[in-house]
């Protein structure tokens, strides 16, 4: 039987292939993702939140932005290519003060004229630049967006559909392109991704598909502060594990994405540094409620979280977890009083599926959406062969159906009812809860319902809709955070989603990587850093 150190050096044999020939320059910086693909390059990227923080805050820019700066508190909103917004009296117009003398990296100007191309580019698809590609990254995003125009160069003005709080929450997550670039490259969003060009910290230099993307610093970026330390960075997808592994311990790579648990003691034996840090994020498993689903019954709901034993998951992932009492850590703002507790209790769980009309001699079938690797997944085969396992202590017999991660997010986007998910009453996803928009109202809005939105399951219900309606029009921010008390505990009253756990975003770094702050995000400022 092959030991560990053989293990580990056929896959550094492997991974010195999947890398490439990539030569480590002095000042460069080389990560290897959990993606198995380059994230989508022209502005509203893919591959999920890795997409958005290796391809997205990095070569581009929002209108409002995320405070990374901090490894100590929760992130917030700052401002980014805007340098202020409010909200008029009707509380439907938005205006937004643009910054002034931004360029993009083809040294064309940044104004309010562009933002409503890069808005166009996404919602109208009647646009010479709309890019359906982009449209599915970033439509379900801005879903309060009525309309938009230019006032002049640097005023930009949006007015919502309704009364919308979360607005400048859903904007953090517009990357905005240049629109001479893609003019200059034959109006071609397909040249574009070769060479594209934001207005962010860094430029995209080169570009091969599944194998890896170069980027080095912007000189001329806005912040001083931001502009990289580093003479460039290089992205290398790596999906497996202990590919991943392999690549860090035999110098292919400097850094990677969530190493696998079992290696972290041999890494830091060889003086690799581990970095993890709480974040908002969770690991669960979305359910459907179309009718027929089992999942409508809430006592089986509530069954199969007290089936789980997080505890004796933790060994699983090296203790990197935060065992789920519901959607949202049990130390967010927004937790709330539950009544109800998801922990680990066999014999309640049973007895709430006999209830049900289950048993030993008549089980219940499900069907789950899997992926094998994906950002902020962390080890999902194994961890949803525990949860399997756990399952089947209640008779609930779980059928797995695997798909690569990308694909994982289009049938999310599809929804429960779309015939690609072949019937599956579940999916695990993980989910950036950070703001009441992405963290509550879009995966149970029935506004929402997939294919229109990211409400995968079909969920309606009139109290939480009202509680939805109040978040928007809440204003005040300590109001609203009563207001979101109440739709968390709501969440885990009724057991809406199966709540396993929260990731620390683990990631292994060569001791050669200094001035790495782990912020509380999905995303992470590479600009600090260097190389020893």
């Amino acid at each position: 039987m092959m030991n560990f150190k053989q293990g580990i050096s056929a896959l550094a044999t492997a991974a010195a292939l999947l890398c490439g020939t990539f030569a480590q320059a002095e000042g460069t910086l080389r990560i290897g993702m959990t993606a198995a693909d380059i994230p989508l390059t022209t502005g509203q990227t893919d591959q999920g939140g890795e997409g958005m923080r290796f391809m997205g805050y990095t070569v581009y820019d929002s209108l409002i932005e995320w405070d990374l700066t901090s490894a100590d508190k929760p992130s917030v909103l700052i401002p980014g290519l805007a340098t202020d917004w409010s909200v008029g009296e009707d509380q439907l117009t938005w205006t937004f003060t643009l910054r002034e003398g931004v360029t993009f990296h083809d040294g064309s100007p940044f104004t309010a004229e562009v933002a409503v191309w890069n808005l166009d580019k996404l919602l109208d698809d009647a646009s010479a630049q709309y890019d359906s590609r982009q449209a599915a990254q970033g439509k379900s995003r801005i879903p309060a967006v009525a309309s938009y125009r230019a006032v002049d160069d640097l005023t930009l003005e949006i007015t919502t559909k309704t009364p919308d709080a979360t607005l400048p929450y859903q904007l953090a997550w517009i990357l905005m392109s240049s629109k001479a670039n893609w003019e200059s490259l034959d109006k071609n969003w397909e040249k574009v991704a070769a060479s594209p060009s934001g207005t962010g910290p860094w430029k995209l230099t080169e570009f091969v598909p599944r194998e890896r993307a170069v980027l080095v610093p912007n000189d001329a970026y806005w912040d001083n502060s931001r502009i990289p330390q580093l003479d460039e960075m290089v992205l290398i997808p790596l999906p497996e594990p202990n590919a991943r592994a392999a690549a860090l311990m035999s110098g292919q790579v400097d850094w990677i994405e969530a190493p696998a648990p079992d290696t972290i003691p041999a890494m830091e034996g060889n003086g690799f540094v581990v970095s993890s840090n709480a974040y908002p994020h969770n690991w669960t498993w979305h359910l459907s409620r179309l009718e027929g689903s089992p999942w409508n019954d809430i006592r089986v709901r509530k069954a199969a979280n007290m089936a789980i034993d997080r505890e004796s998951m933790k060994p699983l992932l090296g203790g990197l977890m935060i065992p789920a009492k519901g959607f949202l850590p049990p130390g967010s703002q927004w937790f709330g009083n539950p009544t109800f507790d998801p922990s680990y209790d066999l014999d309640a769980a049973k007895a709430l599926m006999e209830e049900a009309g289950f048993g030993p001699n008549n089980h219940l079938e499900v069907k789950a959406l899997i992926s094998p690797s994906g950002s902020g997944q962390m080890l999902p085969l194994p961890m949803n062969e525990f949860v399997q396992q756990s399952l089947a202590e209640i008779w609930i017999d779980v059928d797995f159906m695997v798909v690569e991660w990308n694909q994982m997010i289009n049938l999310w986007r599809a929804g429960a009812a779309d015939p690609a998910v072949e019937g599956a009453q579940s999916i695990n996803f993980t989910y950036f809860i950070q703001d009441p928009f992405t963290g509550l109202i879009r995966h149970l809005d029935r506004n929402l319902i997939a294919p229109n939105g990211t409400n995968w399951g079909h969920y309606t219900d009139p109290e939480m809709q009202a509680l939805f309606d109040k978040i928007k029009t809440t204003f005040d921010p300590v109001e609203q955070d009563a207001v979101l008390k109440a739709t968390h505990e709501k969440y885990v009253n009724d057991a809406l989603f199966l709540f396993v756990t929260h990731d620390v975003a683990p990631r292994a770094l060569s001791p050669r990587v200094k001035g790495f702050v782990q912020a509380q995000n999905w995303y992470q400022n590479f600009s600090s850093i260097t190389m020893e």
